[in-house]
């Protein structure tokens, strides 16, 4: 049995791992390891990852991280002001990227790059972070009106979801991310930007529950059937729907029921990238959930799994082949990028999180 000591131990762990790979500029590499993902950040990963060092009491690392997002995106402010200029029949060739290399620039070989949720995500952690720490979000302008004004031109656009896939689609943790990042800064705005971004994050919303519910639950993409273990992030912390709506339980249980096998959680049921095995960081997403809805238990349950899945020294994969829902698709994935990421920072800055939503942090 894991100890509360041995928790804090692996939350210490986790906030050397990030920090020891953050670069020199701020940026959080996604892994620091693994063939896809090495060389570059993504606002998604690392607004989480963010959270979890801001949690664990790091404000310098934050700060380091949202002062490197603030740069990359002020000196894309003439690119957001075309694009708005253009209209919205823009090709997704042209949109920002969904990451890039650490000094800045765009990445060099083919992405499936238009995925305007890390923004809102950005927005999200950065606020939350400046209300933690009592910071004034002034030092980061630059970049939160530049995200801004990106979303709330762009916000209702079919695009790539978490996992890159499905362009066509509008997805509904995509649209449960801007609804977030835009109404945690709208304090921050005034004039027209703010009325713009209160009027994206209400359509977002709106258009969410008219057409994103399916059997009283939040669905994959609009007009889908189907859950994705990212939804569980449109109830804690996004507030698309709040915590004990009806619509917010049901979510929580369908993801469970679907995607949750002994405390690992699946990105989805169709799921074959590295067979579909269980990803440390929905784990915690789901965790988190329960923690905010009273499940201790069932949070603590999550806290362990992942715990159980650490290496030897303490890394957090992305996923783990436990249950995989397609393992004859594993072969092809090691056979073109290798091992699985092995450490994720995001997993890392997930743990973190959630090991503070129990207490483990104090």
């Amino acid at each position: 049995m894991t100890t509360v000591a041995q928790y804090q131990a692996l939350a210490a762990r986790s906030h050397a791992v990030i920090t020891t790979h953050q670069h020199a500029g701020g940026a959080y590499p996604a892994s620091p390891t693994f063939s896809a993902y090495r060389g570059y950040a993504w606002l998604r990963d690392g607004g989480f990852t963010a959270e979890g060092v801001s949690r664990f009491g790091d404000v310098g690392s934050a700060d380091r991280f949202h002062d490197w997002v603030s740069r990359v995106l002020a000196d894309r402010r003439g690119q957001v002001d075309d694009l708005r200029s253009a209209g919205p029949d823009v090709p997704v060739e042209r949109m920002l990227p969904t990451r890039f290399t650490f000094d800045g620039q765009n990445g060099s070989d083919p992405w499936w790059d238009f995925q305007t949720d890390g923004y809102g995500i950005w927005l999200w952690s950065l606020v939350t972070h400046a209300r933690r720490h009592g910071l004034d979000l002034d030092r980061w302008r630059p970049g939160i009106e530049v995200a801004v004004d990106y979303l709330t031109a762009f916000w209702g656009l079919p695009c790539y979801d978490w996992w890159e896939e499905h362009v066509e689609q509008r997805h509904v943790s995509t649209l449960g991310a801007i609804h977030g990042g835009l109404r945690a800064v709208g304090p921050f705005l005034s004039g027209d930007r703010a009325a713009a971004a209160a009027d994206a994050a209400d359509a977002a919303r709106r258009l969410t529950l008219t057409e994103g519910v399916r059997d009283g639950h939040l669905v994959k993409w609009l007009g889908s059937t189907a859950v994705d273990g990212s939804l569980p992030a449109c109830v804690v912390p996004f507030g698309l729907v709040a915590p004990g709506d009806p619509v917010a339980t049901a979510t929580l249980a369908k993801v469970a029921a679907d995607l949750d096998v002994d405390g690992g959680v699946h990105r989805f049921t169709a799921d074959v990238f590295y067979g579909g095995g269980q990803w440390l960081l929905l784990s915690a997403l789901l965790g988190w959930n329960l923690a905010r809805t009273g499940d201790r238990a069932g949070a603590w349950r999550h806290l362990a799994w992942i715990a159980d899945h650490a290496t030897s020294d303490g890394e957090l994969p992305e996923q783990v082949p436990d249950h995989l829902l397609h393992p004859g698709s594993r072969p092809e994935w090691l056979d073109r990028w290798g091992p699985v990421a092995t450490p994720l920072l995001w997993s890392h800055g997930m743990y973190l999180i959630l090991a503070d939503e129990l207490g483990v942090l104090a």
